[in-house]
This record gives C-alpha cells, structure tokens and sequence, in this order.
C-alpha cells in the first residue's frame, strides 16, 4: 500500500450538511418535547392552584351562611338593614351577619361580624366591617377571592313549607326568590333570613358550580 493510499478521507459537503440536518433535527424534536411537558406541568399547576382558590372561596363562604344570625345592623345612612339581604335588587349582591369572628387578642369587640360578597369585573369580593353598625366613616375591608368569575347568582328559599321536589328528589326552584330585601312598604318590618340560599358561580376553565346551604334557624 502506498503512501497516499494511507490518507484517511475526510467528511465530504454533503455529509457534513446532511449530519447537521439531522443534528438540528433531533434538537427540535427533543426541544419540543420539552417544551409540551413544562408547558403541561405549568398547566397543571395552574388547574391545580385554581382549584385551591375555589375550595377556599367556598369554604368561606360556606362557613359565612352556616353562621349567620339574625341580628340586623345599621348603615352609612342611620338606616336598619335586615340580617341578611342579597340579590340584584339589594346594594349587594350578598350581605348578612355571622357568628364566629375568633377574637384571638381579646379586642374590645363583637364576635358578630358584617360580611359583604359581590363580583366585580369578573373577580369575586369578599368583604367586612370592622363593627356592626357603621357610620359614615366606616370603611370596608376588602379581599379579592378568585378572578375570572362570569357568573355569581343567588336564590333564597323563604320557608322549609316551600321546599319541593320531584320523584327523582331533584329541587323545585321556581319558589325560591331571586332577591331578598325588605319590602319598602314596610320600613319597620325587616325581613328574617331565609331558610336555605342556593349560590351559583360560572368560573372559566371549571365550569359552573352550584351549592345549597342550609342557614341556622332564626
């Protein structure tokens, strides 16, 4: 053998192009793999973390309806406002007294707390008052509890005597009320609060939720 057939060949063009080709190749494939399993994780996460919200929001107000008292309070306006009141037709959307507020530095304060609910711009409100009966000068303390939230809609069930349902013990609505405020005819007789109210929100990307909740007996 001679000497130049002893000369290793070296890569020509085409190969060197075509190993590159499928080098950025794979890249891509392994690139997008990658990008598909942090894009589910994160997805995940997200649905994971909304969730979290929804059972905390409900829980609240679950806790908030489960305690509520009949123990009407006056407003801004020197006026006397029902224990509860809630609906389109009322200043919001939910309003009512509860029972529970813990006291755990034994401030000079009621255990009864004001408690405010309503959506505004897609994102659900929960709010209170520091006391019962405000002036003017009381301010409410707001909390932003979950966002993207289309629908909030409440009926109220006015007495256990209306309560009815079919064979398959599915719930008749079309007694319950869609507002619960006080017949203005009558300032001096405030409403007691309903026996059951039915809550619904439409959240995007878990659809619509409904819960029934049973109030104490008045």
């Amino acid at each position: 053998m001679t000497g130049d057939e002893q000369v290793q060949r070296g890569f020509t063009l085409v190969e060197v192009l075509i190993a590159m080709a499928i080098t950025a190749l794979v890249s891509v494939v392994a690139y997008s793999g990658l990008s598909a399993a942090l894009s589910g994780a994160e997805s995940l996460r997200s649905s994971a973390s909304r969730s979290h919200d929804l059972q905390q929001t409900l829980g609240l107000l679950s806790r908030d309806l489960r305690q509520v008292v009949n123990r009407p309070v006056i407003d801004e306006f020197g006026q006397r406002v029902p224990a509860l009141t809630g609906g389109e037709l009322a200043q919001t959307m939910l309003s009512l007294t509860r029972a529970g507020w813990h006291n755990s530095t034994a401030a000079p304060r009621s255990t009864l707390q004001r408690v405010r609910w309503w959506l505004e711009e897609e994102q659900l409100w929960r709010g209170h008052f520091p006391v019962l009966d405000r002036t003017t000068g009381t301010e409410l303390i707001e909390t932003p509890m979950i966002d993207n939230v289309t629908r909030f809609e409440l009926r109220f069930l006015p007495s256990l005597d209306q309560l009815e349902s079919d064979r398959n013990d599915v719930i008749d609505r079309r007694s319950w009320q869609e507002n619960w405020v006080a017949d203005l005819s009558q300032p001096d007789q405030l409403p007691l609060p309903p026996v059951a109210v039915e809550v619904l929100l439409e959240v995007a990307g878990l659809g619509e939720i409904r819960r029934l909740y049973v109030l104490p007996a008045s």
